[in-house]
């Protein structure tokens, strides 16, 4: 049994709106091992975000504990690097300027300029975008952004990365670019990722578990599915593996049998 990096013990959220406490979350208890790539999938509404920024400690639990090798998640930390939908790069800054300011805020007191600059061109190569180190996110195309995004987080050197449908605004071709992006950095940095996806095709390939969420409100996980696909993973080959396919159909049958979204059931 591999070691527990992430634990999420009894995690209940519930917000307080106009409207009176929305129950976001109950229950949820999750545990992730070093190196792991876990998906969040579920409909709308199902508190994926929400866990995932719980365990990014941008949110606190109302009640429960979350820890992250072995310490309490008590807030924010560049330990847990979080990559969002929308990039969130700054307009006036380069790609490369973008980049350095993250690792001058983790590495600035103990490392010297050269160093750093070092880390922040590692970083553009390791994403592919070199080239465009000098331009500013207006000059470059929605997936290069999602790059950026990508190779700000990694330059810190997280013990984990946190994506937030990541890829959720792209063009399928430039999506699936990506994706194998990803999945070679993460088999290079052995980084533990925590991923929501809407996209059943996406988690699967993407995945050593994929976690399934009930409907909220007070969504819970349902379902944990093992992806026992080898690695590396090629999306062509993948399309004919009767696993895959069997992985695949299991997350749709969760989804849209068993957990059939609300919307549906009303009309």
């Amino acid at each position: 049994m591999m070691e527990k990096f992430i634990e999420v013990q009894d995690a209940e959220m519930v917000f307080t709106t106009r409207k009176g406490s929305f129950h976001a979350l109950r229950e949820i208890n999750l545990a992730v091992s070093k190196g792991e790539f876990i998906t969040l999938i579920g409909h709308s509404g199902c508190g994926k975000s929400t866990l995932l920024n719980l365990i990014a400690g941008l949110t606190t639990a109302t009640s429960g504990n979350l820890l992250c090798a072995n310490r309490e998640i008590a807030g924010p930390s560049p330990e847990r690097a979080v990559v969002f939908q929308n990039h969130s790069l700054l307009p006036w800054l380069t790609c490369y300027e973008n980049i350095y300011l993250g690792i001058e805020r983790v590495f600035g007191p103990t490392e010297t300029r050269a160093r750093l600059k070092e880390r922040a061109l590692a970083a553009l190569d390791l994403v592919g975008l070199l080239p465009a180190e000098k331009k500013r996110p207006h000059e470059i195309s929605g997936g290069m952004k999602q790059r950026v995004g990508i190779a700000r987080a990694l330059a810190m050197e997280p013990k984990v990365l946190l994506m937030d449908e990541p890829f959720g605004a792209l063009d399928a071709l430039t999506r699936a670019h990506l994706q194998d992006e990803l999945l070679k950095i993460v088999a290079q940095t052995g980084s533990t990722v925590v991923m929501v996806t809407h996209d059943v095709d996406e988690a699967v390939l993407l995945s050593d578990r994929i976690v399934m969420m009930t409907n909220g409100p007070a969504a819970t996980i349902g379902e944990i599915l093992s992806v026992r696909l080898g690695r590396p993973r090629d999306r062509v080959a993948l399309a004919h593996d009767p696993l895959y396919i069997e992985y695949r159909t299991a997350v749709l049958e969760f989804l849209y049998h068993r957990q059939a979204h609300p919307a549906s059931k009303a009309a």
